[in-house]
């Protein structure tokens, strides 16, 4: 795993074999966050990944410069991992929650200025996550909301729906909540 881009731009950190993850591509990373940084200045926001698997996304939230990154993960070992791997950052901006996703989404209290959801492509449930996500008012106006997904899925229907991105075998859904009226 690398970190793309930002203050800790090049750092590796091996991922245990062991682990069920799917990490995102570097390329496909690379590819959505330089679509992001068109929509959303990241520095200085509040960000969530959800279903955080390795961190992998987190990591690069932190190094380019959000001011606070909220990680939820609910597997032991990546929770675990993650936390190694902050503590090796030294990122102190970012909270890490063993937690279940859709008990977060549901209770969160709080909202944000970007959003990532990398589920399981195999999650029964992950046709929801958008809609969750949407109606439970966790983004914040001009927010971006993106979801990683199989190309068997399409969100284009839903609320704030902006475009869909394909990097090879990934599938990127993006919202974007409009500016309060």
């Amino acid at each position: 795993m690398r970190i793309i881009s930002g203050t800790h731009k090049s750092r590796r950190f091996e991922v245990p074999k062991s682990f069920k993850a799917r990490p995102t591509t570097d390329f496909a990373k690379e590819n959505i966050f330089n679509v992001v940084g068109n929509l959303i200045d990241l520095d200085d926001t509040v960000a969530l990944d959800l279903f955080a698997g390795t961190g992998s996304i987190s990591f690069e939230l932190v190094s380019r410069g959000c001011r606070k990154v909220v990680c939820v993960e609910k597997d032991s070992a990546h929770y675990a991992f993650i936390k190694k791997v902050k503590a090796e950052l030294k990122a102190d901006n970012l909270t890490t929650l063993k937690t279940d996703a859709f008990r977060f989404i549901e209770s969160a209290g709080q909202t944000f200025d970007f959003i990532f959801a990398d589920p399981p492509y195999i999650l029964k449930d992950l046709p929801r996550i958008p809609e969750l996500v949407l109606s439970q008012g966790l983004l914040n106006p001009e927010g971006v909301f993106v979801m990683e997904h199989p190309k068997e899925y399409d969100f284009s229907k839903l609320p704030y729906f902006s475009q869909r991105r394909v990097y090879g075998a990934v599938n990127f859904s993006i919202f974007i909540r409009e500016k309060k009226e």
